[in-house]
């Protein structure tokens, strides 16, 4: 049986915060609890370079309309583009700012990201929820932690949910056999809840048996499922609702296995990019409203008292 994801009734949140974020939960996207994110940050992260495989998808009105027709909770930008493309879907398309980020050219040696934004952007922008990327074990995660930590009290006074991109990263995590392991992306899930995440974004963990003997003692001898990894992550971020990421594209037939993986280990929801705007528009809502599909498949109950949070 699947297992029983976080609902609202679960979490101990102000009124602003629990009010927004229903409004991604069940009268956006796929609905019934769940969530389905459409991020377009990789102009930032990555450059130009991820969009040569579908031109269309250079223009940020592309991911907007799939946003749209394809039944999105939200779509995830940047500054830059929230001021410049959304004000036509303002209201039809639910705002995530994503108020910090880097590009890839310095090396993630010692990944830091830098605020470009602000809290207050995402009021006046009319968001619904804001983003941070944390780099977890990065040698510059002191700064991480401040950086966050002043974003969190700011989301706090504004009744906006805070959604972590908890990212392990630089190189003493290489030195524990990797960003992708369970125990980096356990981690990472743990920290989140630590410090005040509302959501947070995790990628799927992998098992490198090359680097099974890096991994810390008490992770080297586990041999768990696909689902017991997941279900690790989930438990590990506690009270605060987990997304999987997409991370580059793949096969359908991988993306819909890990989705139903994903589900059935007690995620709340997606955060797919790549796998979706990469593809032509026909194509990637075909792909849109499988996945939503599949979360509606899942029975969640809506909460009690949701017409005082409308």
């Amino acid at each position: 049986m699947p297992k029983r994801p976080l609902t609202l009734e679960d979490l101990d949140l102000p009124t602003g915060k629990k009010a927004r974020l229903y409004r991604l939960l069940y009268k956006h996207g796929p609905g019934n609890g769940r969530l389905m994110i459409l991020p377009i940050d990789q102009g930032l992260e990555h450059g130009p370079r991820d969009f040569f495989v579908n031109a269309e998808s250079l223009n940020p009105e592309f991911q907007l309309r799939l946003a749209l027709e394809g039944s999105f909770s939200a779509i995830a930008f940047q500054v830059g583009l929230a001021e410049k493309y959304l004000r036509a879907f303002a209201g039809k398309v639910p705002l995530i700012l994503k108020i910090n980020g880097k590009t890839e050219i310095p090396p993630d040696d010692e990944a830091f990201s830098p605020c470009n934004a602000s809290v207050a952007d995402a009021v006046r922008l009319g968001a619904d929820a804001v983003g941070y990327t944390c780099y977890i074990g990065s040698p510059r995660q002191d700064d991480d932690f401040i950086q966050f930590g002043q974003v969190r009290r700011d989301a706090e006074r504004a009744g906006l949910p805070l959604i972590m991109w908890a990212y392990p990263r630089g190189k003493f995590m290489e030195q524990k056999g990797g960003r992708d392991s369970l125990y980096a992306v356990d981690y990472a899930a743990r920290v989140a809840q630590e410090l005040g995440a509302d959501v947070v974004k995790v990628n799927y963990p992998k098992v490198d048996e090359e680097k099974r003997a890096l991994y810390p003692k008490e992770y080297r001898d586990l041999k768990l499922s696909k689902r017991e990894l997941l279900e690790k992550v989930v438990a590990s971020a506690g009270r605060t609702l987990t997304l999987m990421s997409g991370g580059s594209k793949r096969s359908d037939e991988e993306l819909f296995d890990d989705v139903k993986v994903a589900l059935e280990a007690g995620v709340t929801g997606f955060i797919f990019g790549r796998n979706m705007w990469q593809r032509r528009f026909g194509e990637a809502l075909e792909v849109a409203a499988k996945i939503t599909k599949m979360t509606q498949d899942v029975s969640r109950p809506v909460p009690s008292g949701k017409a005082a949070l409308v």
